[in-house]
């Protein structure tokens, strides 16, 4: 068993431990109230960041995403008045220290989450031996959650997530073979994020084309290129733009393409990013298993892969 799989697994359990630990939360809340917000992250980590933007604004809060690459190279960088987020699940990566430090420096309210033992101000879980987070992505999402809610934010039953999290991982799986072609994955508001994150896990576990784009991106555009080669997964939350992922899904069909769509509405839509997640991470894990590919090894199981990718700072 990979363990990317054991992870998964351990996700209910890990968010239930989350739930019942409220003080680092409460008191980053108290030192952030009042401020806007910065959430920067890399790969996965900018995922959650953009996920962290929309959970943050419920609860009023200006908040902004922003790759660390691009704060570390460009800016704009967060004033001493704002607080910054730091999403880094072990802590190691260069762009994101980099903003991190010269935020600290300038005085900006900072706080970092991360897995565990890695000197994170908000600790996830355990750090995970799968190149392919998962159990630690549902726990940044689930801190972010839990600080919006400390900071206004109502978002709903969220102490309900562990359930829901438990039945999309034991439930009927969405499904979805590897194409010919391409995977295409779509989501609209926050599930955007949640394609995107798809189609990162895709690549990544199963070695396999794939493309996460917000339902209007991929209506204006992307949308022509799809055909019987291609597979559609359509991520749905309910809110406001639900009606255009029917739309797109019947234009996919519509051009021969094999379309999925997976739904989760049962917590609202800023809480369905949860199990919509656990969806995306089966479709990248049983790609993975059937393919016959290793979803821990971040292509190292590829001969000379490795040591191509050791010579690279990340």
């Amino acid at each position: 068993m990979s363990a990317m799989r054991e992870t998964m697994a351990s996700q209910p359990a890990a968010l239930r431990e989350l739930l019942a630990d409220t003080a680092p939360v409460e008191a980053a809340a108290e030192a952030l109230a009042g401020r806007r917000l910065w959430l920067v992250g890399t790969g996965t980590s900018w995922h959650a960041a953009n996920h962290g933007a929309w959970l943050l604004r419920e609860a009023g809060v200006e908040a902004w995403p922003q790759q660390a690459a691009d704060g570390a190279a460009y800016g704009p960088a967060p004033a001493p008045g704002d607080g910054l987020l730091l999403l880094s699940h072990t802590g190691a990566k260069r762009h994101a220290n980099t903003v991190l430090e010269r935020a600290r420096a300038a005085g900006v309210q900072s706080v970092r989450i991360g897995a565990r033992d890695t000197g994170a101000d908000i600790e996830t879980v355990e750090r995970e031996s799968s190149s392919a987070y998962t159990a630690s992505h549902l726990g940044t999402l689930l801190r972010l959650a839990q600080l919006a809610g400390a900071l206004g934010a109502d978002l709903g039953e969220l102490e309900g997530v562990p359930d829901v999290v438990a039945a999309a991982l034991d439930g009927p799986g969405p499904g979805v073979a590897a194409p010919a072609r391409l995977l295409e994955l779509t989501g609209a508001g926050p599930n955007q994020w949640t394609a995107a994150e798809g189609a990162l896990k895709v690549r990544e576990a199963a070695r396999v084309a794939a493309e996460g784009l917000a339902v209007e991106q991929l209506m204006h555009g992307p949308a022509v290129a799809l055909g019987p080669d291609d597979a559609l997964v359509c991520l749905d939350g309910g809110g406001p733009p639900a009606e255009r992922l029917d739309e797109i899904a019947s234009l996919g069909e519509a051009a021969g393409v094999r379309v999925h769509r997976v739904t989760a509405r049962e917590l609202g839509e800023p809480l369905s990013v949860f199990p919509l997640t656990v969806a995306v991470q089966r479709i990248a894990l049983e790609a993975a298993e059937a393919l016959g590919t290793d979803p821990d090894a971040f292509g190292y199981d590829v001969p000379g892969r490795k040591a191509a990718w050791e010579a690279v700072e990340l």
